[in-house]
């Protein structure tokens, strides 16, 4: 049934972050970054032919030479309809990945730090790196965002779901996984120690006169988050900030429009259009920060609410882009919890930008490109360069 924890947890960053599940780039769904407790129930729509997979399941059991349990059943039916869909971020959660998935949008997870998703549009296909949560293990043992899993545990990975890739590279705190990824043709591995980790997704420093804020995923609290670090950086006079979003896989769409709300005082940030339902405006809150000279820093791994937050900021004139074109990922996905805990995943709708730029296969081109392959500390002082440029320029002219 559907709950609405569906839209609380919706378009959550999709993480490897193992414990929790790596299903896709953040999901961009609707939905609220509040507590999962007030629940409002609404069935799915009946199959056409209820009697079938009953028949077919019973038959099944009753005959088959391999013995096989209900459970097992239903999730292999579960993924066959989503694989139906040819939509290549559907997924399946088992309830404990379920679970799982709703910690790591509260910043509690064990895992590796990745961010996974479908290589190509082929359901069955390769499962790639999306992004790698920076002091992971997997950073330390230099994933990178385009690695394409191979095999865990020297079991192939060849043609599995996110949710079979996910599933293997799960465990608990201090065991260890040995990960097999391709890159450029050559194959690799490593050993990776799982960890328990408390995400702080917003970190801050100063820089000369710019304050550089990186927020690595839209999480619960989030906003309240940037918002106090843009009055700090406010209160001590700063010339200006670099919201930092590279790598960002996305994360619940409406902590993404309360940070773009931190920079603007009203006015639309993105638009959400639903199958059978007229389009859904989000608008910033009023009153936010119209004044500080803004520039964001991204990459091809920005992606999801990453990419509603930089568009929205970027059509509205409100900051500058700097770095390399994002993900391109202008789709909607929801979890819809099931009556066993179980939970499904598919694309439910599309978000425009609000000059109305549809994102997805595309991504943003930024206004200043930084070539992809910049060192990361590189990339970010020319965004600090790029700011002060723009602030010293804003210092020459006036009005009489």
């Amino acid at each position: 049934m559907f709950e609405t924890r569906r839209l609380t947890r919706a378009a959550i960053m999709i993480a490897v972050v193992l414990v929790a599940y790596g299903g896709g780039v953040l999901t961009g769904a609707l939905g609220d970054s509040s507590s999962s407790s007030d629940k409002a129930s609404k069935p799915l729509a009946p199959a056409a032919s209820p009697g079938v997979i009953d028949q077919a399941a019973s038959t099944i059991q009753k005959n088959a030479v391999t013995p096989i349990s209900a459970a097992e059943l239903d999730k292999a039916a579960v993924e066959g309809m989503l694989q139906a869909l040819g939509d290549r971020w559907s997924s399946y959660f088992s309830p404990n990945d379920y679970a799982s998935y709703q910690d790591v949008m509260d910043g509690q997870y064990t895992g590796v730090g990745l961010w996974v998703h479908k290589v190509d549009t082929d359901v069955t296909g390769a499962v790639g790196v999306m992004s790698v949560q920076t002091g992971s293990p997997s950073d330390a043992a230099g994933l990178r965002s385009g690695d394409v899993i191979v095999a865990v545990n020297g079991v192939s990975m060849a043609g599995r779901s996110v949710s079979d890739v996910v599933t293997a590279l799960r465990g608990g705190a201090g065991t260890s996984v040995a990960l097999t990824y391709s890159r450029s043709g050559v194959q690799r591995t490593v050993d990776l120690d799982r960890t328990s980790v408390s995400t702080d997704d917003v970190t801050a420093k100063i820089t000369g006169s710019v304050m550089v804020i990186r927020v690595r995923a839209f999480s619960k609290g989030v906003a309240a988050k940037v918002k106090s670090f843009d009055t700090t950086a406010r209160s001590r006079h700063l010339a200006g900030i670099v919201l930092d979003l590279r790598g960002n896989p996305g994360g619940l769409l409406d902590e993404g429009v309360k940070t773009a709300s931190v920079f603007l005082d009203g006015g639309l940030v993105v638009t959400v259009d639903r199958r059978g339902s007229q389009p859904l405006q989000m608008d910033a809150g009023s009153g936010g920060d119209t004044r500080t000279p803004l520039a964001m820093l991204v990459d091809g791994g920005t992606a999801s609410a990453a990419e509603v937050v930089t568009g929205a900021l970027q059509d509205r004139g409100r900051g500058v882009v700097v770095g390399a074109r994002t993900f391109g990922k202008g789709s909607v996905q929801e979890p819809t919890e099931l009556a066993d805990g179980s939970a499904i995943e598919f694309t439910v709708g599309s978000y425009l930008t609000p000059t109305g730029r549809s994102l997805e296969g595309v991504g943003i081109t930024p206004d200043v490109p930084v070539p992809a392959t910049t060192p990361s500390s590189v990339a970010e002082a020319q965004a600090v360069e790029v700011l002060s440029g723009l602030i010293a320029d804003a210092g020459t002219g006036g009005h009489g």
